[in-house]
């Protein structure tokens, strides 16, 4: 049995991650602290300056934001953020743009009032937003996740800090995380403890997977999966979980329940095993907790990552979602392992060359290799340890592949930001 203690604090990671956010979460970040340094500032700026990391710069220079009326870019997320946000909304920020906000913030744009600096960081997340009113200014500074304020200035003077600069930032203690663990807590918990966070995920993500599938968002993609694959469980799981990014990816205005700080990979950790569970009538119980079993999987896996790194998140995510399908179907801990060996021996190394609309593509592409390690997994095969990167212990390759995302990828990930840059 599951110590209570742990079962309290994976309780408390999952009320830390899963979050609603609509749009994409980096320009939505940088919207959230545009309105939160508006706050600070008293009143709309006259001018902005949003100096960005590589990564910050890399993730938003293509999606669509929110109730923009289909703009893109660092400036238009943090004017928009500024003259028509709500900072109360956090993640939902732009929530509630108003037509003269929107306005305001088109002719705010056109008079070129907004400028972008590269921020040479060695932190992936980090950005710095200034607003200037008269003589007046205010600096919101953000590091490591989406809405960690740590230095706010009024005029200069420093009106709120954080001490230490950290780069843990989260509360609930992450140490204990394991598959043994995830497998025993999705078991045990109570269902009751667990239906907020679950419902949450099932309306919001298959809400927007549905309007992907349905409207014109990107070139369509879930519709082009279905027309193109056999019509099977497998591909109804890849359609809409790739709709559900697409829509995301283009500026659809609906929220998505985000795990490790990315809604994509909220996304992909949910929407296929809801599917799943729908098509082959899987008791609804079943179902909840193969939910939390999947986003405690991806947290367990980023937790080695990082937010943000040139490792594309989708593949955690795929994993974990494949490993959740393992366990649904009631595979051993073994298959369940195995299924995360398989897929780690094949989609490694999909690089993430910032946040769009073809994210939609790589989560089809993470899924099929994960769904495939899954059917692998059930039939007791499994690549053997020492196979490229695969370790004697489950737990050791997702600490492995972690190592290469967030350190062997760093020379990667600075020449895609100066690709896009200099592009």
């Amino acid at each position: 049995m599951l110590h209570e203690r742990i079962k309290a604090n994976f309780l408390a990671i999952l009320k830390e991650e899963l979050i609603p956010a609509m749009g994409c979460t980096e320009p939505i970040a940088l919207a959230y602290a545009s309105a939160k340094a508006r706050a600070v500032l008293g009143g709309d700026p006259d001018r902005i300056v949003a100096k960005c990391s590589g990564n910050i710069i890399k993730n938003v220079r293509c999606v669509r934001i929110p109730n923009s009326g289909g703009m893109t870019g660092i400036e238009a997320a943090c004017s928009l953020g500024a003259l028509a946000g709500d900072a109360e909304r956090k993640m939902e920020v732009l929530e509630a743009v108003t037509r003269d906000g929107l306005k305001n913030t088109v002719r705010f744009l056109k008079e070129k009032r907004c400028a972008v600096e590269y921020l040479d960081s060695s932190i992936p997340l980090h950005f710095l937003i200034e607003l200037y009113r008269g003589d007046d200014s205010a600096t919101v500074e953000v590091r490591y996740s989406h809405t960690n304020i740590v230095h706010i200035t009024k005029n200069g003077e420093t009106v709120f800090k954080v001490e230490g600069l950290v780069e843990v930032t989260e509360v609930a203690d992450r140490s204990e995380l394991s598959i043994e663990n995830i497998v025993a807590f999705a078991n045990e918990i109570e269902l009751e403890k667990i239906l907020p966070f679950t419902e949450k995920q099932i309306a919001c993500n298959m809400a927007i997977a549905e309007r992907g599938m349905r409207d014109d968002f990107g070139i369509g993609i879930g519709r082009a999966i279905l027309e193109t694959y056999a019509d099977t469980t497998y591909t109804k799981m890849r359609a809409y979980a790739a709709a559900a990014s697409e829509a995301r990816m283009d500026g659809c205005d609906m929220p998505v329940i985000i795990t490790s700080g990315s809604g994509n990979q909220g996304i992909t950790s949910t929407v296929p095993v809801i599917v799943f569970a729908r098509e082959n009538g899987i008791p609804e119980e079943r179902m909840h907790r193969a939910l939390v079993f999947s986003a405690l999987l991806t947290i367990y896996q980023k937790e080695y990552i990082g937010k943000l790194s040139a490792f594309c998140g989708a593949v955690s995510a795929a994993c974990a979602a494949g490993a959740a399908i393992t366990y649904i179907k009631g595979g051993t801990l073994t298959q369940i392992k195995d299924t995360v060996d398989n897929t780690l021996a094949d989609v490694p190394g999909i690089i993430c060359d910032g946040a769009k609309a073809s994210c939609a593509v790589k989560i089809s592409s993470a899924l099929d290799a994960a769904l495939f390690a899954h059917s692998l997994a059930m039939k007791g095969k499994v690549y053997a340890s020492n196979t490229g990167i695969l370790q004697d212990d489950t737990g050791e390759t997702i600490s492995c592949v972690g190592h290469i995302g967030r350190v062997g990828m760093q020379p990667t990930d600075q020449e895609i930001v100066k690709i896009m840059i200099q592009g």
